[in-house]
């Protein structure tokens, strides 16, 4: 996937190419959606399958006080845009001068790059002040030569997909209900690093990871698939088939003092036996199945884990170890 930076590096270089157009925080279903309609333009022109996104997310320029944590980071959204089969990415950068940009001159820049096609949501705006909306579009775009194509609201079980949406099933520990808007299981990439290993004392040893995604489920041990990468030499990270996991995600109240903020990702990769140390790893929440807790002793605890574990083999499957 080739990247441009801003709209005015990618003049004349997108010929005949499909161009979805969004902030594809998630890279979810409604998102989806609009890339299967620009793969299908651009099979049809013989153009590249393009995406053109914001960085920063707008709402950390127009409204940062109101601006949401994002669903995924960075690398994880260019990765996840590669997989819908993104091969020209134009990253605008947004600040307060690109969105002082009159609605003319946006459609301007954005035609010369040479894309045959445009494919927005339907409640798509653009341009100052949002003044922009996708009845002048298209015909600002038509008078260039210039296809538009408007996707309706995705739904799934009668709930319209959103980057909003999944932000509150995830926040609620509803992950399970974000899955289907998503199109997979909410994850976050992170480093295992040492601990306190407390897991270990319990005979329960486990990977504390540590992650930049801003995006959290609610505090709890949950089902977990988990994934661990190889990097290559030139840095790109290559994951391995998912292990099951009982990740705690909280502030470990039976060991820590009341009122300690210090959140940690704890995960007990089921029937694993290797050296986790330093690796970059992926876990996938698919259920949460319960608040955290403080317990009264040791015994209670491992009694719980032990209760933790035999539910995640239940729910998503895995033989014991022999």
């Amino acid at each position: 996937m080739r990247n441009h930076l801003g709209l005015a590096t990618a003049i004349g270089r997108l010929t005949r190419g499909s161009i979805a157009i969004g902030n594809f925080d998630g890279v979810h279903l409604g998102h989806q959606a609009l890339f299967a309609a620009a793969r299908r333009g651009a099979a049809q022109r013989g153009g590249p399958v393009c995406a053109l996104t914001f960085e920063p997310h707008p709402a950390r320029v127009l409204q940062p006080q109101m601006a949401p944590p994002l669903v995924c980071t960075h690398a994880r959204k260019l990765e996840l845009l590669a997989a819908q089969g993104v091969t020209e990415l134009v990253e605008q950068p947004f600040d307060a001068a690109f969105a002082a940009t009159e609605a003319q001159a946006f459609v301007e820049l954005l035609c010369a790059t040479g894309v045959a096609e445009v494919v927005v949501g339907q409640d798509f705006t653009y341009g100052k002040g949002r003044t922009g909306r996708t009845e002048s579009l298209r015909g600002a775009l038509e008078e260039r030569g210039v296809h538009l194509t408007l996707i309706p609201p995705v739904e799934e079980s009668g709930v319209v997909v959103s980057s909003t949406k999944i932000r509150q099933l995830v926040l609620e520990g509803k992950v399970d209900l974000a899955q289907p808007l998503l199109g997979r299981a909410f994850d976050v990439t992170g480093e295992v690093v040492k601990g306190a290993g407390r897991g270990r004392t319990l005979g329960w040893p486990t990977a504390n990871v540590r992650t930049s995604n801003e995006l959290m489920p609610a505090l709890g041990v949950y089902a977990t698939q988990f994934s661990i990468g190889e990097t290559s030499a030139d840095g790109t990270v290559t994951f391995g088939p998912p292990h099951l996991g009982a990740a705690n995600l909280g502030l470990n109240p039976t060991f820590t003092q009341p009122g300690s903020q210090q959140v940690s990702l704890e995960v007990f990769v089921l029937d694993f036996a290797g050296d986790l140390y330093g690796k970059t790893v992926r876990v996938e929440f698919v259920k949460r199945l319960r608040a955290e807790r403080k317990f009264p002793g040791l015994d209670a605890l491992r009694a719980q884990i032990t209760a933790d574990v035999e539910q995640v083999r239940a729910l998503l499957g895995g033989d014991r170890p022999r």
